[in-house]
C-alpha cells in the first residue's frame, strides 16, 4: 500500500458559530462533546474442547446525547437567543404554547478558518439547553466572563 506524501495541510478551524434553526446566533470560544459513538455487544462462548472464546459486534448507534460549549457572556439575557430559549423551557416546559417556537431545534456547530471558509460542520436535531453555567467572577483578573451552555441532542452527524 503506497502512503500519499502530498502536503495536506490540518483542519484548523478558528472561528465557531452555534447555528440554530438555519440561523447564527452566537460565537463560540471552545466545544467539546461532539462524538459519534456505536455501541459494542460483547459475549462469550464456548468452542471446540471448551475453549472460551470472546467476541465483540457492533449493537447499535448511540445517537442522542450531548455537548457543551463555551461563549463570552452576553450583557443582557432579554434578547439572547439562547438565554430566551432556555427561560423558555425552563418555564413552560416542553410543550408548545399557541405561538410560541418549539423547544427542540435543529441547528450546526460550524467552524470556519482564518479565512472564514467554513471547514467543519457538525449539526443535530430535536435540541434543547437544558444548562447554562457562568464560569465565575474573579476581581483579580481582567477577563470577560464566560458561561458555559449544555445542548442535550436526539443525533449528530458531521456533515463537512
Amino acid at each position: 500500500m503506497a502512503i500519499n506524501l502530498t502536503k495536506v495541510d490540518p483542519l484548523v478551524a478558528t472561528n465557531f458559530f452555534l447555528e440554530v434553526s438555519g440561523e447564527t446566533i452566537t460565537n463560540v470560544t471552545s466545544v467539546t462533546g461532539l462524538k459519534m459513538e456505536l455501541d459494542i455487544n460483547e459475549f462469550a462462548q464456548r468452542g471446540t474442547k471448551g475453549v472460551l472464546v470472546q467476541h465483540k459486534t457492533l449493537s447499535k448507534p448511540k445517537l442522542a446525547g450531548e455537548f457543551t460549549f463555551k461563549r463570552i457572556q452576553p450583557n443582557t439575557i432579554t434578547t439572547d437567543p439562547i438565554w430566551m430559549w432556555f427561560l423558555s423551557i425552563r418555564n413552560t416546559g416542553m410543550k408548545i404554547k399557541t405561538g410560541r417556537t418549539k423547544p427542540r431545534r435543529t441547528g450546526s456547530i460550524v467552524g470556519y478558518d482564518t479565512g472564514l471558509t467554513e471547514v467543519s460542520r457538525w449539526n443535530f436535531t430535536e435540541a434543547w439547553p437544558s444548562k447554562i453555567e457562568v464560569d465565575g467572577f474573579d476581581v483579580t483578573k481582567n477577563d470577560p466572563i464566560h458561561e458555559t451552555i449544555t445542548i442535550q441532542y436526539e443525533s449528530l452527524v458531521r456533515v463537512k
